[in-house]
């Protein structure tokens, strides 16, 4: 187990696989460039690796309800693809669970 610190978005607490992508973690898990799309029907949480309060990341997860954490360092080297993880919005963690 270990526990990764960053910004915290969105005050929810989320357990979940992930979905390991470029620059985040989709939970799926990864991080999202600024111009990034992406179907939000299809994601219950997100983390990413660059990012603060008002970046296009952490304005969607708050408008969508979604527990996010930003600004988390090398996430998405120490996360695996498909591993479960918690992601706690609203203290600014991410914990490996499995």
């Amino acid at each position: 187990r270990g526990e990764m610190a960053g910004v915290p978005v969105k005050m929810n607490v989320l357990t979940s696989r992930c979905i390991v992508a470029v620059l985040a973690l989709i939970c799926l898990l990864f991080a999202l460039p600024a111009s990034a799309q992406f179907d939000t029907g299809a994601i219950s949480g997100l983390v990413t690796e660059v990012g603060g309060l008002m970046t296009h990341g952490a304005v969607i997860a708050r408008e969508y309800g979604l527990p996010a954490v930003v600004g988390v360092e090398h996430a998405t080297r120490l996360v695996r693809d498909r591993q479960r993880i918690r992601v706690n919005g609203t203290e600014g963690y991410v914990e490996i669970l499995a």
